[in-house]
C-alpha cells in the first residue's frame, strides 16, 4: 500500500528536530559548526553582524537597532529568541518574518543533512536561520544570543562589526554558573579581537571580568556612564552624549525607563561599528521600534473586551525584569494594578511576586497552557497568599479576564498580565493580536 505523506508544515519539522537531542540545552559549539559546514558554511556568508549578549534587554536592543538602521536606509535581518506565537518570529529577512515556505525549505535541508545526529533544537534552528540569512543580501544582521555567549550557537560567526553587552544579572544559573563573574565571562565570549563593543552599566564584578577579556582581545570598549551618557528628554526621547557629540531622538516607542538604555546601546553600536554615517537619521528610528510583550498596551481584541479595561502585557520573568516592570507600572498608573500571573518552575517566583507586591492589590493566577514546566495555578495562589497578596486561581486567560470584567467598570484599575514570555505568547494568541 502506498503511504501518502502530507506536505510538511514548520511545526512538524520543528517537533522532529526537538527530539534529536535528549538534553534541552548542551552548551558547546562543535555540533553547530559541523552542521553548518555540512550545509555549505552559511555562517561564513552573512551580512555584517551586530551581536548582542546579556541577561535582560537583548530583544528590545535588537528592536531599536532594526528601527534605527531602517530609518537610516539600511536593510536588516534579525535573529531573536524565543518567539511569542510562531517560530517564524525568530527569523526576519529584510524586516519581514520568514515565510512558511522558506522556513520549511531551510528546516528540511537541516533535517536531511543532519540525519539522526544528536543536536539541540537551538543549534539546528540557528544553522537554519543562517542558511536563510545567507541567501538574502542585507546591509546588517542583528544577532541575538540564546543563552550565555561563548558556547551559544550564534557565536560560530567568525567576525562581527560590533558587539553589545546588556546588563548582566543572575539568570539560567544551572547553565552559566552562580557567580556574576562566571556569567560575565560567558557573555563576554562574543567579543571579537580588535572590534568595538558597547556595554551597558554593569555590576563591579561583571565589569572587571569583561575588562579583562576586552584587554586581551584589544577590543575598543564604550561603556555607559564612562564613554557615553544618557538622559531622558522632556518629550520622552533619549539624549545621548558621546565625546563631543550629542544625539537626541524622538519620544521612544517602547515604554519604560530601561528602554532609554536599550535605545542608547543600539545607537552607540551603529555609531561604533561605522555601519551608519547619518546618526541623526538613525536616531529618528527610536520612535518606530516595535517589540511585543514589553510593557505593551494590548490592542483591542477578545481579552480586552472581556475585561472592559486597559490591559498591558509584559514578558519579564526574572528579578531584574520584575524591578524594571514595577518602575514602569508605577509611572503608568500611580495606584494599584490588577495582575494576571503565570510562571514556569525555572524561575524564582517568590522573589518576583514580592517585587511586584507593592503595585498590586489583586492577583489572578493561572497555569500557563502547553508548558510542561508551568507552575500550577494552585501553587501560585498559595505562594502569593503567603506573601500577603489577595490571590485567586483562574482556569485560563479568558476566565481571568472574565472575572475582572465581572468586577464592573466602576473600578478603572488597569490590568497587567506578566510572569513569563510563554504566557505573553498565549495572551497575544488569545487576544487575536499576533506580532507582525
Amino acid at each position: 500500500s502506498i503511504m501518502t505523506v502530507s506536505p510538511d508544515n514548520p511545526t512538524l519539522i520543528l517537533d522532529r528536530l526537538t527530539k534529536l537531542h535528549p538534553k534541552l540545552i548542551d552548551l558547546g559549539l562543535e555540533r553547530t559548526i559541523q552542521l553548518s559546514k555540512k550545509c555549505g558554511a552559511p555562517h561564513l556568508h552573512l551580512p555584517p553582524v551586530i551581536h548582542i549578549a546579556g541577561t535582560n534587554g537583548k530583544g528590545s536592543v535588537s528592536a531599536f537597532l532594526r528601527s534605527m538602521a531602517e530609518a537610516s536606509g539600511m536593510t536588516c535581518h534579525v535573529y531573536n529568541s524565543p518567539h511569542l506565537c510562531r517560530f517564524n518570529e525568530r527569523i526576519r529577512l529584510n524586516g519581514k518574518f520568514i515565510s512558511d515556505d522558506e522556513l520549511i525549505d531551510v528546516l528540511s535541508e537541516i533535517e536531511s543533512v543532519n540525519g539522526s545526529d544528536p543536536i539541540t533544537f537551538f543549534e539546528s534552528t540557528t544553522v537554519a536561520a543562517f542558511l536563510a540569512f545567507s541567501r538574502h543580501p542585507a546591509d546588517l544582521l542583528i544577532l541575538e544570543t540564546g543563552l550565555g555567549g561563548i558556547f551559544d550557537s550564534t557565536n560560530i560567526v567568525p567576525d562581527t562589526a560590533c558587539t553589545i553587552i546588556t546588563p548582566i544579572a543572575f539568570d539560567h544559573e544551572q547553565f552559566l554558573g552562580s557567580d556574576i563573574a562566571a556569567i560575565a565571562r560567558q557573555k563576554g565570549g562574543i567579543m571579537r579581537s580588535g572590534r568595538p563593543s558597547i556595554w551597558a552599566r554593569q555590576q563591579p564584578e561583571a565589569y572587571a571580568q569583561l575588562q579583562q577579556q576586552a584587554r586581551q582581545l584589544c577590543v575598543y570598549v564604550q561603556t555607559e556612564g564612562e564613554d557615553f551618557h544618557i538622559s531622558v528628554t522632556t518629550s520622552g526621547g533619549l539624549s545621548l552624549k558621546a565625546g563631543s557629540d550629542t544625539i537626541t531622538t524622538p519620544p521612544l516607542s517602547l515604554y519604560g525607563h530601561h528602554q532609554t538604555q536599550n535605545a542608547a546601546l543600539a545607537l552607540m553600536a551603529l555609531k561604533g561599528s561605522g555601519l551608519v554615517t547619518d546618526l541623526a537619521a538613525a536616531a529618528e528610528g527610536a520612535g518606530q521600534a516595535d517589540w511585543p510583550a514589553r510593557v505593551q498596551k494590548l490592542k483591542d481584541g477578545h481579552l480586552t473586551q472581556l475585561t472592559g479595561r486597559t490591559v498591558w502585557l509584559d514578558g519579564a520573568h526574572n528579578v531584574h525584569g520584575a524591578r524594571a516592570l514595577v518602575t514602569s507600572l508605577s509611572s503608568l498608573y500611580p495606584r494599584k494594578w490588577t495582575i494576571i500571573f503565570g510562571a514556569l518552575n525555572t524561575r524564582p517566583v517568590d522573589e518576583f511576586l514580592s517585587i511586584i507586591k507593592p503595585v498590586t492589590d489583586r492577583i489572578y493566577c493561572l497555569t500557563i497552557p502547553d508548558q510542561l514546566a508551568a507552575l500550577k495555578s494552585g501553587t501560585l495562589v498559595s505562594r502569593a497568599r503567603s506573601l500577603g497578596l489577595k490571590a485567586d486561581p483562574a482556569d485560563d486567560i479568558s476566565s481571568a479576564c472574565r472575572a475582572i470584567g465581572r468586577l464592573g467598570a466602576s473600578d478603572d484599575q488597569p490590568v497587567i498580565i506578566c510572569g513569563s514570555l510563554y504566557l505573553a505568547g498565549a495572551v497575544l494568541q488569545a487576544n487575536g493580536t499576533l506580532p507582525d
